[in-house]
């Protein structure tokens, strides 16, 4: 398993929009540490460093050790807003992991399989029912992403979760039904619409009106 990512922070005193508005003056980002059974925690963060992380992706799905001047708390994002002008980070909020604790997280998918595909080899397409799968994961054990494998997925066939391989202890939070994850569309016809089939033998019969007649055999 991958090593957590570092992230350095500073502790706030202030809370309040007018505390947040000072922090954003200096170039940072208002944040809060918080569950874990302790009191929650007001940060700032770096502005620039905050900006590329968010904008890098699998920004909530990722593990962060967090340093706060010597204290390190291991958190995940469960959430940040941005403005709604500028796309920018206003504040973040972190949870704290506890050893043995689960989380419940929308994890995207990944089609793999679409060379060997039956159906997509006769003009199928790929029909994505379920971008994310909503599934309860160890805190240790995140996965960025969620194989869905079609290789050997026909016209008209389906995938479903009952047939997805999960991560070792990642469990789907709909547990009560085999719901369908992908599907393989039959190819797009393109059907003649009544006013353009009747429209195609009178312009043939406009064409032979105008060829010019062939001239009488000569005897």
């Amino acid at each position: 398993m991958a090593a957590n990512k570092q992230l350095a922070a500073t502790v706030r005193d202030g809370t309040g929009k007018g505390a947040a508005r000072s922090v954003r003056r200096e170039s940072r980002v208002p944040g809060v540490i918080y569950g874990g059974g302790e009191a929650a925690q007001p940060i700032s963060l770096d502005y620039k460093t905050l900006n590329h992380l968010i904008y890098a992706g699998h920004f909530l799905t990722t593990i962060f050790d967090i340093d706060l001047g010597g204290k390190v708390e291991r958190v995940i994002p469960r959430d940040y807003q941005l403005d709604r002008v500028k796309d920018t980070p206003l504040h973040v909020d972190f949870l704290r992991l506890k050893p043995g604790s689960f989380l419940r997280i929308d994890v995207p998918i990944h089609v793999v399989g679409m060379e060997t595909s039956p159906g997509i080899k006769l003009g199928g397409s790929i029909n994505i029912v379920r971008h994310t799968i909503e599934l309860r994961v160890p805190a240790d054990n995140i996965p960025e992403s969620i194989k869905v494998d079609v290789g050997s997925a026909g016209i008209n066939e389906s995938v479903h979760i009952s047939s997805v391989q999960l991560p070792e202890g990642c469990k789907p939070i709909i547990a009560d039904r085999d719901f369908t994850v992908v599907t393989i569309s039959p190819p797009a016809k393109v059907e003649e619409t009544p006013a353009a089939a009747a429209a195609a033998p009178a312009a043939a019969g406009k064409a032979a009106a105008k060829a010019p007649a062939k001239p009488a055999p000569k005897k």
